[in-house]
């Protein structure tokens, strides 16, 4: 009887409908002083009232954080439901979680989270012996805040150099240690910034940095990038410039990496985030000099692997989806490659291993995996798991088995190891969590943009949702950067989902999915198709039932906060919550802070023509908010140490909302502390950042309670 009892009550608690006209929590906005600073581009004057914002170390701005703080706390210590989320985030983000191993000298290494630690732990086995720590990043500070960000052997595994950050920064330290003994062998190395490790034998390695600026570490424009090598037992002022320092020509990202064999040294300069150069030096040849393979920025291309003196590269020069192609070290310029699987019509993302290559295949941003020899000839298709998203697929040459990992939006991660011979493979490891995927689905629908674009979108939710208009709905977006968004799990999404949530992410224009011409389609003055895309997506939800604008948040983050600021400025009316995160805000600014220069292949300068400026001044989220418009309930992310995306377009953003908007839809800017762009966050401040987001969103959206109640109750009982 008292199940029966429970079971009406449960039933009576998600019949009920949770949503009524919230009354509005009271808001009351510091004062941000405006100043009266102007720019003149091209003979039009810009004010920007709130330039000193850009001082983020200044106690003027640490006083306007503080104060920014309080008031976004104080309203959200009023959601009565945001603690109910915290719990049920960590019930769930409570189960052990592995990485795909690899192999290193005599280990077998992997990464492992007990459940909610801030930190994964590395961890090693020997066959036939128990799993020991290797190396455990929450014991590098008390909060949580230093993360590993970088961790590479010696061919021989007997030496290991990782990278920490601390704070969220994209400044590194370099630390090198035995792997016997797990003893540090030298002084840290100091400076290192957007920067691989690639070992030399084991006498020392190669990384890359920018001297370090002058002013503010946070923001200061760093844009001479340089490769050193260090050598063990020497101090870094001894450390040889590799490449890098001229002064006629600024590289903005350069990379290096040592071929496998350790025969071959490649320098990978690049101006911006897309297209880069590439030069090749024999490390056998004390007096070799580098080879030029490429002498131009206009593809994206790189060393895949080599056999000998063959060179495998994987190429988009005239071939916008990429194909594998083959060439003699010395004399490795594009009119002597030869291809060795050709570009097809989708995107190729290859990975080498047990002396195969593996290609990777973006159909409508799902996987499709196909192995072949070194000679071109297919062996297999790889049936995967389902219809999703796989990695992996790499090891050393020697290796007969290698890992891959497979999950989509609604199964969670789990390793599976492959035998290279027979193509066969078992389940390594799945996660238990308490989450049933067979009780969500995915679907891939295509709709239209403005322009006539066919653009695809996956939509996740639970099985017989009805589409009733007021389902509340998180579309999530990127467009950018040649990135693409590929199905993933997320136990952040899968708590929004648990609640009767919808989450959706379409593949827009500006992404990789399609190529480098889907790509293309968004950048410069083209950045438009990307914000109609993304509208598009918006319509159709609306139109189809899935939700209405009272109950859709739009959210992305970085390159994503610029898609949500653009949409909220242009289409306030379409969306009744708006999530950007860590966002590119001041699209006339964004160049002058750390390496937002290399982003001009995406986005172009207000510098460069009067052109490009106007274009970019009409979608620039700082400049297009409107005296007395009605926007959506606003609840800017942003971290106190953003190195990459520096927090002071998120200040300006919140602060020209503010002193605009009408209504009582509340714009909030949540600022976490010691906290960068994102990478290394520890658990504790994820669960609770999206405990907050979370709870925004569906008070703002009406809800009273959670929309799952019982699902919160069920948990506490």
């Amino acid at each position: 009887m008292k199940k029966y009892t429970l079971f009406l009550i449960v039933l009576v608690i998600i019949a009920c409908d949770t949503t009524t006209k919230n009354e509005p929590i009271a808001v009351n906005y510091p004062e941000t002083r405006q100043g009266d600073t102007t720019d003149t581009y091209f003979g039009t004057e810009v004010k920007d009232p709130y330039r000193w914002l850009e001082d983020d170390r200044s106690e003027e701005t640490e006083a306007w954080v503080k104060e920014q703080n309080l008031v976004t706390f104080g309203y959200l210590d009023n959601i009565p439901f945001r603690e109910d989320l915290k719990n049920r985030l960590e019930k769930l983000w409570n189960f052990e979680k592995l990485s795909t191993p690899f192999k290193e000298g005599d280990y077998t290494y992997f990464y492992k989270n007990d459940g909610l630690q801030n930190q994964y732990v590395v961890y090693r086995q020997k066959e036939g012996e128990e799993p020991e720590v290797f190396l455990d990043p929450n014991t590098f500070s008390e909060d949580g805040t230093t993360s590993l960000a970088g961790l590479s052997f010696t061919k021989d595994g007997s030496l290991a150099a990782y990278s920490i950050s601390e704070g969220g920064s994209d400044w590194r330290k370099v630390i090198v240690m035995n792997t016997a003994d797990k003893v540090i062998v030298e002084d840290t190395l100091v400076d290192v910034k957007f920067s691989g490790i690639s070992w030399k034998g084991n006498e020392g390695f190669y990384y890359s940095s920018y001297d370090k600026p002058k002013g503010s570490e946070l923001s200061a424009k760093t844009d001479q990038h340089k490769v050193y090598y260090h050598k063990l037992g020497t101090t870094q002022e001894e450390d040889e410039l590799i490449y890098g320092g001229s002064l006629e020509e600024k590289h903005r990202y350069i990379s290096a990496s040592v071929t496998e064999d350790e025969n071959y040294l490649i320098i990978y300069p690049s101006t911006s985030t897309s297209g880069n150069k590439m030069l090749i030096r024999n490390l056998k040849d004390p007096n070799g000099l580098f080879v030029t393979a490429l002498d131009n920025t206009e593809s994206d291309s790189y060393v895949l692997d080599n056999k000998g003196s063959t060179l495998y590269i994987v190429t988009n020069l005239n071939a916008p989806n990429q194909k594998i192609v083959k060439t003699d070290a010395m004399n490795p310029q594009p009119e002597n490659w030869s291809d060795l699987i050709p570009e097809t019509e989708h995107v190729l993302s290859p990975s080498t291993g047990g002396g195969n290559i593996f290609a990777e295949y973006m159909v409508d941003a799902i996987s499709k995996v196909f192995q072949y020899d070194f000679d071109g000839k297919l062996i297999r298709e790889v049936t995967l798991p389902g219809i999703g998203s796989a990695g992996g697929f790499r090891g050393k040459l020697e290796e007969k088995e290698l890992y891959f990992n497979f999950s989509n939006y609604n199964t969670p991660n789990s390793s599976f190891k492959y035998d290279v011979a027979t193509g066969e493979y078992e389940q390594y490891w799945k996660p238990e969590i308490d989450f049933d995927p067979e009780a969500y689905e995915s679907t891939q629908v295509f709709y239209n943009s403005k322009d006539g674009t066919r653009v695809p979108m996956i939509i996740t939710h639970k099985k017989g949702l009805e589409l009733d208009g007021k389902n509340p709905t998180i579309l999530y977006g990127y467009g950018g950067f040649n990135i693409s968004l590929t199905p993933s799990f997320s136990i952040i999404n899968a708590v929004w989902m648990e609640q009767g949530g919808i989450y959706a992410v379409p593949n827009l224009r500006g992404g990789g999915e399609y190529g480098k011409k889907w790509h293309q389609a968004g950048i410069k003055t083209k950045k438009q198709n990307v914000f109609d895309d993304f509208i598009a997506a918006a319509e159709y939800l609306i139109e189809n039932k899935y939700t209405s604008q009272e109950y859709l948040a739009i959210r992305g983050g970085s390159n994503g906060g610029l898609l949500v600021g653009a949409t909220m400025t242009q289409r306030p009316d379409l969306m009744k919550v708006a999530l950007p995160a860590v966002g590119v805000l001041d699209m006339l600014r964004y160049h002058t802070f750390t390496a937002g220069a290399g982003w001009a292949y995406d986005y172009g300068t207000s510098e460069e023509s009067e052109e490009m400026f106007a274009y970019l001044k009409g979608y620039s989220p700082v400049h297009n908010v409107k005296e007395g418009s009605a926007y959506p309930a606003t609840l800017i992310t942003t971290g106190d140490h953003d190195d990459r995306v520096v927090p002071a377009h998120s200040f300006k953003f919140a602060a020209e909302l503010q002193s605009k908007q009408t209504g009582d839809n509340p714009t909030l800017i949540r600022i976490e502390t010691n906290a960068g762009h994102g990478a290394g966050t520890p658990v504790s401040k994820t669960i609770e950042q999206y405990a907050d987001i979370f709870g925004f969103t569906l008070y703002n959206m009406g809800y009273q309670e959670l929309p799952n109640q019982a699902v919160i109750r069920e948990f506490k009982d």
